[in-house]
């Protein structure tokens, strides 16, 4: 199978099993991907999601050239695919696991992704110039992420960054050994899931809304059921009762 998936407690485990390929993207794989995805956000048993590479050479290579090369259909017009978390909010937190190289739309999943614990030999890059292509998976929002003299020297030179130096312009959040990622992922993905899923779920669309530009009125009412809910007054007696809540979801 080209797409793994697993349950670690909370946290739904999808990994991209192509290491052949380098975990490249052909039209099974971003369907599996998509698949995956849609499942988690309807089993109210996960809280959160990692997103990861088999092997320890690269997280994603991107589009199966060989597959574009071919000229194989590269969508699967007939299943869920990669806009599923790529063109919208997703509910759920998606840490990405960066075992290795993530270039072209491997490095466009990582940006689709909320965090990114990331292998200390793992780059990052948009090479789509040096194939005649264009980064339009979500690379030429790059300048959303960082100044716009940057993204411009990735997105035209094609050329890639090392993990330390994503880490220091603030595209991922932790550079670990590369032994070490996933349980780091783990670790983050479980921290998150733990926590009420109404106010994760609310927290993280606020948060890009408000990144977007959105207005404190437009915030404050999206807040509010939040405020209403069943789960924030079992945190409050919870907390009061000095134990673990309960949650529901509602």
């Amino acid at each position: 199978m080209t797409v793994l998936v697993e349950q670690r407690d909370a946290v739904t485990v999808v990994t991209i099993n192509r290491p052949e390929a380098r975990n490249a993207l052909d039209a099974e794989t971003m369907a599996g991907i998509g698949e995956a995805l849609t499942a988690a956000e309807h089993d109210s048993a996960v809280g959160a999601v990692v997103l990861t590479g088999a092997g320890d050479r690269a997280f994603c290579a991107g589009m199966d050239l060989r597959a574009f090369a071919a000229g194989g259909a590269m969508i699967d017009k007939s299943r869920p695919g990669l806009e599923v978390f790529t063109e919208r909010v997703y509910p759920k937190p998606i840490v990405a696991a960066v075992n290795g190289t993530a270039v072209a739309g491997g490095f466009e999943l990582v940006l689709a992704c909320d965090l990114a614990v990331v292998a200390t030999h793992a780059r990052f890059g948009l090479p789509e110039v040096k194939r005649g292509l264009v980064a339009a998976g979500g690379g030429t929002n790059l300048p959303r992420r960082i100044p716009l003299a940057l993204a411009l020297e990735l997105g035209l030179t094609g050329e890639t960054i090392e993990a330390e130096q994503a880490l220091r312009l603030g595209l991922v959040n932790r550079v670990v050994p590369g032994d070490q990622v996933l349980a780091e992922a783990l670790a983050l993905a479980g921290t998150i899931a733990r926590n009420g899923p109404l106010a994760v779920k609310v927290t993280k669309e606020l948060m890009v809304a408000q990144a977007g530009g959105a207005g404190r009125d437009e915030i404050a009412a999206a807040a509010a059921p939040v405020f209403a809910s069943a789960d924030a007054k079992e945190g409050a007696i919870a907390f009061a009762e000095k134990r673990e809540p309960r949650w529901t979801g509602a």
